[in-house]
């Protein structure tokens, strides 16, 4: 079958049309921001320990979130707009229903593996004393319920797959208001509230996310969508797994590897004391920050992709690919240029500390910079996905990581500067971001050609 006439994701304005479905998603990352922002600052009261804790926490929380809603989120999303590029309804449904068990799968694994394994994890990334004890309180309550942004995230990518960018982005945004509320309320306490530190603020995200997920579910199951995730009747078929993971489990390869390359990273700081790892922490919130308007470009570019190749479009899908890269390049360059200048716009938010403050702008001045090209293999990364050929943005991760390693251990040797490492790191971004770019020009998007089946004529 045909795609639909008159998609405008398959045959209206390339531009227009990518900035429509990316508003939303830009509106509510950017409250997304704001959680970042006052989450930050509350834990900043919380003192100098806090926010170390959350530095060390930091790449755990965001493998979790990352995986779920850019890696396997964008999977489902990508296999749900391909299928309805080629006009299989059916075939999205039962997706649907099948990416939902993934997502059940994977937030039960997180969430046994951090409870057993997490504070052994934490110790292993530099945690010590308060600041590993921190560490430790906020992932028993996060992790202990991590089967909630799971199932929200792959529901928001079901929903994204059809091209509804509005009601994900609407969920965030309560989120994000619930997030603020209540992760200040119980972490800092309020009247009658007692003050419940860094387990407060992670009660605050799950009791949030609990809220956004009810409502999801309910949109999803009532038929109001697109696409209904079919229940009765389900039965369990491998090929829709595959579908889903071939795309959605590579993909997951990309955040591990950043999270691991993070975590190598802190480590490597954590030896410079508290204070440049908290810098260091203050700067990665605004990487995260920042990254997210790449995300909500390239979310947006998933279903378009997605469904132009279902329709055999190839080369309107690389063009998509392009101008989203280009929008992350420029967008997200600007704004950490800005804070690379005047780094005391971020930093005053946060802390009072000198030598917390020295360096924070330090990392700022030489790494911000680099962000752009971030934001470039963030959407590279997702156009990627739209079109299921998503390893060779998974091998630039590698490529980035096997760099910091090497080069993390080469200035260990010689007696580097916290500096040093700044400029490690900065560099690795370029790295990231031009190999992401070079997957794409490389990688073919168009279907394999299948195999000619000789005939003979028929005797009659």
């Amino acid at each position: 079958m045909a795609a639909p006439a008159g998609n405008a994701l398959v045959d209206g304005p390339i531009l227009r049309t990518l900035l429509r479905l990316a508003w939303p998603n830009v509106i509510a990352l950017s409250a997304g921001t704001c959680v970042v922002i006052a989450e930050t600052s509350y834990i900043g009261r919380l003192g100098v320990e806090s926010l170390a804790a959350m530095a060390l926490l930091f790449p755990c929380v965001i493998l979790t979130m990352t995986m779920s809603g850019g890696a396997m989120g964008g999977g489902v999303a990508s296999s749900i707009a391909r299928a309805l590029g080629a006009g299989e309804l059916e075939r999205a449904s039962t997706l649907a229903s099948h990416a939902l068990l993934i997502g059940l799968g994977f937030g039960l694994t997180f969430m046994f593996g951090m409870l057993i394994f997490g504070p052994q994890l934490l110790g292993l990334l530099g945690g010590r004393g308060t600041v590993l004890a921190n560490a430790i309180g906020y992932a028993q309550i996060f992790f202990g319920g991590a089967v909630l942004p799971w199932l929200l995230n792959t529901m928001a990518g079901v929903l994204r797959g059809t091209g509804n960018m509005k009601l994900p982005s609407l969920l965030i945004l309560n989120s994000a208001v619930c997030q603020i509320i209540l992760g200040g309320t119980l972490g800092l306490g309020l009247g009658p509230i007692p003050r419940f530190g860094m387990r407060g603020v992670a009660a605050g995200s799950l009791t949030a996310y609990a809220i956004s997920l009810s409502i999801m579910a309910w949109f999803l199951f009532s038929g109001r969508a697109r696409v209904i995730p079919k229940v009765r009747g389900l039965r369990i078929q491998w090929a829709m797994f595959v579908d889903i993971l071939k795309v959605g489990l590579i993909s997951c390869f990309s955040p591990l590897q950043s999270v691991l390359t993070i975590s190598i990273f802190t480590h490597m700081l954590a030896g410079f004391g508290t204070a440049v790892l908290a810098g260091y922490g203050i700067g990665a919130r605004l990487e995260f920050m920042l990254t997210s308007i790449a995300f909500a470009v390239g979310i947006a570019s998933v279903p378009m992709i997605g469904m132009t190749v279902g329709a055999g479009r190839i080369a309107r899908a690389r063009r998509i690919a392009w101008i989203a890269g280009t929008i992350s390049f420029v967008s997200v360059g600007a704004i950490a240029s800005i804070i690379a200048i005047f780094p005391d716009l971020w930093v005053n938010l946060f802390t009072d500390d000198a030598a917390v403050r020295a360096a924070s702008h330090q990392y700022l001045s030489t790494a911000a910079p680099m962000y752009a090209f971030i934001g470039l293999a963030t959407s590279m990364y997702f156009a990627s996905q739209g079109a299921a050929k998503v390893i060779g943005p998974v091998l630039a991760q590698t490529a980035r990581l096997l760099f910091i390693a090497s080069g993390g251990w080469w200035l260990s040797t010689h007696d580097a500067t916290a500096a040093n490492f700044f400029t490690l790191a900065a560099a690795s971004m370029v790295v990231l971001g031009v190999l992401s770019s070079l997957s794409v020009v490389l990688t073919r998007w168009e279907p394999r050609a299948g195999p000619v089946i000789e005939t003979s004529p028929e005797l009659s």
